[in-house]
């Protein structure tokens, strides 16, 4: 025999997935923020069952067999994993040539630590997976309108294994025409009706909407109220939502942290506070948590926060505030926002809603913090990036929202962002908000052309 030999004892009855799914490096995430972030979240769902806790028994020993060559891969006894590669593959344009050439422009899992045969039998499975991902060759041109389609594909290898790929083509986000792009999905499974569910959840979306739905918030609050709501967390204020049902807890919650996009929430969020632990709202620093209606009373110290009320009988929104939440956000801005909230439809489904809440919120950023990577400079013998923080907000016209970013700097979000854009030059301008930073600039660019 040339290899080592390895048995496993079969278990009755009872089927493991392990999911391979690990947070993607940042190298891996650059360019990547839609779609990809998505598949991220989604995977997280899979989680281990019991008997994943259920030691499996020691391979049995086989004396005096020597192998040839490493052990191909690391055969786990707790079961296979749910699917072995997640790829992308888009149309690149070749050398010196007007045909398009499918090549993989994202992997997960990426495999450190193979032998040289090892890697050279990935190479040959990630090659077979890009032509069949487009089997129609290279004739393919630049394309406004491609219906997405989804279809499935087995490798088969020479010992007679097989893996199985679940395939969905889609034009990828942008303007103009372009090439259509596929997200793949490579598993030893054989269900194609479950995968070809899961692969068509991929829309080429920026993920912070993932699991957020607005319409709960805009049933419990007014737009003014978001507002002030949107003010407060801004700032990184402490605030306690109050409400009777767990599930209007935690989606506003949600809701709330979403409306900071490309920014994060940085400090404590507990969308449902136990009992337990109500101590937590006496911490002095920020945080953002969620209170049954039944427990409002051990929140005995209401100074220095927002508390706001989300249950139908309450008799007023904020049953605790600072008092200057009306005046945070600059007020030429505040009535452009209040204005686009008030605007929204009623029928519109969950995804368009969270399009149009969101749209406000973001030309809010853009308007008064868009203008960020102009002052980030190269500095130094090693050229390294830095933020010029006075000069950044010194360049504001606007007096009030001057006056407004000059407090929003200091908080922790903003400087975690910036860190981010320092460190990595493909860091968090990419995605939705710098598209939309490009959106505002060509039609300020426009407006002034007109003008002249």
């Amino acid at each position: 025999m040339s290899e080592t030999v390895t048995r496993r004892r079969k278990q009755p009855g009872r089927m493991k997935f392990k999911s391979r799914m690990t947070i993607p490096s940042h190298e891996d995430e650059c360019g990547r923020q839609g779609a990809l972030q998505r598949f991220s979240a989604m995977w997280s769902s899979f989680r281990r069952g019991k008997g994943d806790r259920v030691k499996g028994p020691e391979p049995i020993e086989t004396e005096g067999l020597v192998p040839d060559k490493p052990s191909r891969q690391p055969r786990y006894v707790s079961g296979q994993y749910f699917f072995e590669y997640l790829v992308v593959v888009s149309l690149k344009k070749a050398k010196e040539s007007s045909s398009y050439e499918p090549e993989i422009t994202y992997q997960f899992p990426k495999r450190d630590g193979m032998v040289r045969f090892q890697k050279e039998k990935e190479e040959k499975t990630l090659k077979a997976i890009t032509l069949f991902c487009f089997p129609e060759g290279i004739n393919w041109t630049p394309l406004t309108h491609y219906p997405s389609e989804t279809f499935s594909f087995v490798l088969t290898e020479i010992d007679g294994s097989r893996r199985n790929g679940y395939c969905r083509r889609l034009l990828p986000e942008g303007k103009g025409a372009r090439p259509p792009e596929a997200y793949c999905i490579i598993s030893t499974l054989a269900c194609f009706g479950l995968f070809s569910k899961i692969i068509r959840l991929t829309r080429p979306l920026d993920s912070w909407l993932e699991h957020v739905n607005f319409t709960v918030l805009f049933k419990c609050l007014t737009a003014e109220e978001v507002l002030q709501v949107f003010a407060a967390t801004v700032l990184e204020r402490r605030i306690i939502f109050i409400a009777e049902e767990l599930g209007t807890l935690s989606q506003i919650i949600h809701a709330v942290a979403a409306l900071l996009h490309p920014f994060t929430w940085q400090h404590t969020l507990i969308p449902i506070v136990p009992e337990i632990l109500i101590d937590v709202v006496m911490a002095p620093t920020p945080y953002l948590l969620g209170v049954q209606k039944r427990l409002l009373g051990l929140v005995t110290d209401q100074s220095d926060m927002l508390l706001v009320d989300l249950s139908e009988d309450k008799k007023g929104t904020f049953l605790a505030s600072f008092g200057d939440e009306r005046a945070i956000l600059p007020k030429k801005l505040q009535t452009e926002m209040l204005e686009a909230l008030n605007n929204r439809q009623q029928a519109l489904s969950v995804e368009d809603l969270n399009q149009v809440v969101t749209e406000p919120f973001l030309q809010f950023f853009v308007k008064t913090v868009g203008h960020y990577s102009s002052y980030v400079k190269y500095r130094g013998v090693e050229e390294q990036r830095v933020f010029e923080k006075r000069s950044f907000y010194k360049a504001i016209q606007s007096k009030s929202t001057r006056h407004f970013v000059k407090k929003f700097i200091q908080t922790q979000m903003f400087d975690l962002f910036i860190q981010e854009v320092e460190q990595h030059q493909c860091g968090p301008q990419q995605g939705i908000f710098h598209r939309k930073i490009i959106e505002y600039h060509r039609k300020k660019k426009r407006v002034m052309e007109k003008k002249h």
